[in-house]
């Protein structure tokens, strides 16, 4: 039987749902970067024929440690379904000769980079500058459009995002970014690869979306991403994810499967998601592509990555195209043969539409909620006010146990100050919309009040 070793890091799909469609391919080696989900723990264990925890003391040199240990247990392949593993596992399975994301993982993690290589290949996207320190950031205010957004160029979920929309806020900015990104590290949510990566930002102007052009229905986002798949070097685009509007900053609120677009308008995506990726070139890896979507069909790249969507777009794919992303994958790094998709998937051949929702202390128009809460997952599965047909679950492993108090919703921490994930099933996308929006107006009202009220901005 074919050998898997899977190198688990924070981030990307739940590692309950990836671990066991890898192990239903291969016998499993776990190597594990991160702490275990408590609720994953145990199952692991029991799919897994190894599970290896080295400690960051040993990490030194990761690729050579993840090399080292894919020989010790015979790996015919590795594979990490993190964002901040990936350029690591790409350069060990370079060095074992293994299929991987190829030497251009990188590009797709650095945003610096990325930017650079779809500037020079005329791909669109916002105005930008790389900066690293204060004097770089101000020297591209000067240059740049207000309002720009400040970005971590390693980070993921919109972490240390800050907006600035005047000189009088770029030390501000920079300031909060930096301190932001360096209590990310000690979370386990930075790049595990690059050293001193949590210091490289980029500065953009920040593009005006319209949505209302593109979606018939009301409370869509203005931007979509494209799942996909590098394959052999040769890019296959799967489906589209919608979008909610994000919570100022840019901190994603929830992901639809699929994104509700007319077919002309999802071809034209496609094709621009297709010229980002392939500027790349990557070999065999997951695909990510985010595009923001502006008025008279104007689109823009905001970035790209080297493996599938996190939080539960994954689990989304399978349950309403039953494409299984994950074990494909596995079986492409194993040499097997794989039918992809031979087009993109539309929303006339979805089973019904799911979406999963990051559970934040703001209520829909993105205000703090007034009182601090608890959080109570039976509480939720209780009282959520559903369309008739939809069903609601929580995700376990990306929750906080019940009975902790919600955190404050911090604008530059992004998504490190979510509650809870939670999955629902409904008949079609727009009514995961109208119930993802009924849902985040009601948690407040009826999710237990913690001791301690006060809310502090």
């Amino acid at each position: 039987m074919s050998k898997v070793l899977y190198v688990h890091a924070k981030g990307g799909p739940p590692l309950g749902h990836a671990l066991t469609r890898v192990a239903a391919r291969s016998a499993v080696h776990l190597l594990a970067l991160s702490e275990l989900p408590a609720s994953v723990a145990a199952d692991a264990a029991g799919l897994c024929v190894s599970v290896a925890a080295p400690g960051p003391e040993q990490w030194e040199d990761l690729v050579e440690l993840i090399a080292r240990r894919a020989r010790e247990v015979g790996a015919d392949a590795v594979v990490t379904f993190s964002e901040y593993a990936v350029v690591a596992v790409a350069e060990a399975a370079r060095l074992l000769g293994l299929a991987g994301a190829g030497a251009a993982a990188a590009l797709a993690r650095d945003k610096r980079s990325m930017r650079d290589v779809w500037e020079r290949h005329g791909v669109p996207q916002p105005r930008f500058r790389a900066v690293a320190s204060l004097a770089d950031l101000e020297a591209a205010a000067a240059e740049l459009s207000f309002p720009l957004l400040l970005k971590a160029a390693w980070s993921a979920g919109s972490t240390a995002h800050q907006i600035i929309r005047s000189r009088s806020e770029v030390e501000p900015a920079w300031d909060r970014s930096r301190a932001v990104m360096a209590e990310s590290a000690q979370l386990g949510y930075a790049e595990l690869h690059v050293s001193g990566a949590g210091l490289d930002f980029i500065v953009e102007e920040i593009v005006t979306g319209c949505a209302e052009e593109w979606f018939d229905g009301s409370g869509w986002g203005d931007y979509v991403s494209v799942e996909g798949v590098v394959a052999d070097g040769l890019f296959r685009p799967v489906c589209l994810s919608g979008r909610m509007p994000t919570v100022a900053p840019f901190t994603e609120r929830a992901g639809i499967t699929p994104a509700a677009l007319g077919a002309g308008a999802q071809e034209r995506v496609v094709e621009l998601a297709r010229r980002a990726v392939e500027a790349l070139g990557l070999e065999d890896c997951g695909t990510h592509t985010e595009i923001k979507l502006g008025s008279d069909g104007r689109m823009w790249v905001i970035e790209t990555a080297a493996r599938f969507g996190g939080a539960m777009t994954v689990p989304q794919i399978e349950e309403v195209f039953g494409v299984d992303l994950v074990g494909m994958f596995t079986d492409q790094l194993l040499h097997r043969p794989v039918e992809w998709p031979a087009h993109t998937l539309r929303p006339d051949e979805a089973k019904g539409a799911a979406g999963s929702l990051v559970v934040l202390a703001v209520d829909g128009d993105g205000e703090p909620w007034v009182r601090r809460h608890v959080w109570d997952s039976r509480t939720v599965l209780r009282s959520a006010p559903l369309s008739a047909g939809s069903t609601l679950s929580v995700v376990t492993e990306s929750s906080l146990s019940d009975g902790t108090t919600v955190p404050v919703y911090d604008p530059a921490g992004g998504a490190n100050t979510m509650a809870a994930l939670c999955l629902l099933s409904a008949d079609d996308p727009q009514t995961v919309v109208h119930d993802f929006t009924s849902l985040v107006n009601a948690l407040p009202l009826f999710l237990p009040t913690a001791a301690c009220e006060e809310v502090t901005a």
